[in-house]
């Protein structure tokens, strides 16, 4: 007998879309029924003319715990997370500290424990001693992280040289190197012509030329060294042309956000410091580049770069716009912004679950257990009725930004149910259940 079937729904994974039931034993789905099947169940969910999606994985995010947890918090950012139906969060190292040796990692695993509402991976940064890299590994972060423009000396490896030594450093080690493309000498180059810092100023310190060189860096030394990497978010027509020809080289996989899927950079006139980040949003031919990329299969993954700074931050007055904090909210509008692509068929269903669920758990080594609805794996399920469209609101947001720039947005459906290893979380846009995520750990 199974502890559970959800009965009547569509399963969508990221090779397509079959009817059939969910049977559950404990934590993990354990058969895929056919409608004619008639098992045993203590508990039958009737999910008639749904669709059910493996629970999302956000593999960019910041928690801001510890140190910023006036930006955010465990407690808030998983609570967020639950609502929007992203049930496994990969958290960046760029709190107070950064987590960069394997004694803050523990810390920051310790602090998680017990107030999370999803499963959480942590992420650890590359620091220039990179002697502390194998205590970290023990530990088994989801990613490394290294970092090329716009962070602390102690965390920049902005040459060549510096990336490709690290990476050789590093062979041989079962990780993933996370890095995001920029360019040192432009900010700083910019910094000197564009001294007025007004928006233009900061489009001009980190143009497309940047990113496209940070990408074909990343890749040539991985070629190089052999690594294993992930090119954080790109959004240009020379990024993703740059993307395009030399990604057969290494073996590398690139991200990019929802909010650079749907602004560009004159949106800035309107929502100002409420879409401030980084990379700055671009023109309207590179939108329309990375719509195109993402319907060809070019984009592997979408994560949110979910960043979010408390309001009265955002709202004060800063000398130039790049000293506006950078960031905004993000995880509890993935899957709706997606499903938006979906109705819009610049995707399909199991593209959403390829880049938002399969691809992440794949790439950073938590797909034994994550990222599809199948036999074995963690029983992650959300309910999603295309028969009832939701409007995206400020007021139902559970992170402590208390925004988003997608206010008043209509996606083409509801998320009702949200279920993390069986156990339903989410019902109709409320949390049911005490936290109950786990600090979750590159599989071995």
């Amino acid at each position: 007998m199974f502890d559970m079937i959800i009965s009547g729904g569509t399963v969508v994974n990221a090779d397509g879309e079959a009817r059939v039931d969910v049977a559950i034993i404990g934590e993990h789905i354990a058969a895929l029924l056919g409608p004619g099947d008639a098992p045993q169940a203590r508990v039958v969910i009737d999910v008639a003319g749904c669709h059910l999606l493996p629970g999302l994985v956000d593999a960019h995010v910041h928690l801001r715990e510890p140190g910023l947890t006036h930006k955010e918090d465990f407690e808030s950012g998983t609570r967020a997370a639950a609502l929007g139906g992203v049930t496994a969060v990969l958290d960046m190292p760029t709190d107070e500290p950064w987590t960069a040796t394997a004694d803050q990692l523990a810390d920051k695993m310790a602090m998680a424990r017990g107030r999370i509402h999803v499963d959480v991976g942590f992420q650890a940064v590359l620091a220039r001693d990179l002697g502390l890299a194998e205590k970290l590994l023990s530990l088994r972060p989801v990613s490394l992280e290294l970092f090329t423009a716009d962070v602390p000396g102690a965390f920049r490896f902005q040459t060549m040289d510096d990336v490709a030594n690290t990476m050789r450093r590093l062979a041989g080690c079962d990780t993933v190197i996370g890095i995001s493309p920029g360019d040192q000498s432009i900010l700083e180059g910019s910094a000197i012509s564009h001294p007025a810092g007004d928006i233009a100023a900061f489009l001009d310190s980190r143009p497309p030329l940047a990113e496209a060189g940070g990408v074909a860096r990343a890749i040539l030394a991985a070629a190089e060294t052999g690594s294993c990497i992930h090119v954080r978010q790109i959004n240009s027509v020379l990024g993703i042309s740059t993307w395009r020809r030399l990604r057969e080289l290494a073996d590398a996989t690139v991200e990019t956000t929802p909010q650079n899927l749907f602004f560009n950079a004159e949106d800035y006139r309107t929502a100002g410091a409420k879409l401030k980040g980084s990379p700055p949003l671009r023109g309207a031919r590179d939108v329309a580049a990375l719509r195109a990329a993402l319907s060809d299969g070019l984009i592997d993954i979408v994560a949110t770069d979910h960043a979010p700074h408390s309001p009265a931050e955002k709202a004060m007055t800063y000398p130039a716009f790049a000293d506006i904090p950078g960031g905004m909210p993000g995880l509890q509008t993935l899957l709706q912004t997606m499903l938006i692509l979906v109705e819009e068929k610049v995707i399909g269903l199991p593209d959403l679950v390829r880049m938002c669920a399969r691809n992440p758990a794949r790439r950073f080594g938590l797909d034994r257990s994550k990222g599809a609805i199948a036999p074995g794996r963690d029983a992650d399920i959300l309910v999603v009725d295309q028969r009832r469209p939701s409007v995206i609101s400020n007021v139902e947001q559970a992170s402590r930004a208390a925004y988003t720039p997608f206010d008043g947005w209509q996606a083409p459906a509801t998320l009702t149910r949200v279920f993390l290893r069986g156990r339903e979380i989410v019902r109709n846009g409320a949390i049911t259940a005490a936290a109950s995520g786990r600090v979750i750990q590159r599989e071995i």
